[in-house]
């Protein structure tokens, strides 16, 4: 369990390739700059493009972590 407190929740589980990474996209575009958005998924690929549409626009990956075949995911959105 991480000590991370997110500001927003997207549960994208049960989604499949590019359906998490579409609406992780949507879910940061709606919350101001410099908070966090805490993601749940369970596809797996999300594990490699999910960081790598964080990196490419800008925002941060605080951490990711697994358990029970969820992946969760806190990223701070950039500042405008």
């Amino acid at each position: 369990m991480s000590d991370i407190t997110p500001d927003e929740v997207a549960d994208l589980k049960g989604l499949n390739c590019p359906m998490p990474v579409l609406k992780t996209k949507k879910a940061l575009d709606k919350i101001e700059g410099g908070k966090i958005l805490q993601v749940d998924l369970t596809d797996a690929g999300s594990k490699s493009d999910l960081p790598a549409m964080i990196k490419r626009t800008g925002n941060e990956l605080l951490e990711m972590t697994e358990a029970d075949g969820v992946y969760t995911f806190f990223i701070k959105k950039k500042l405008a």
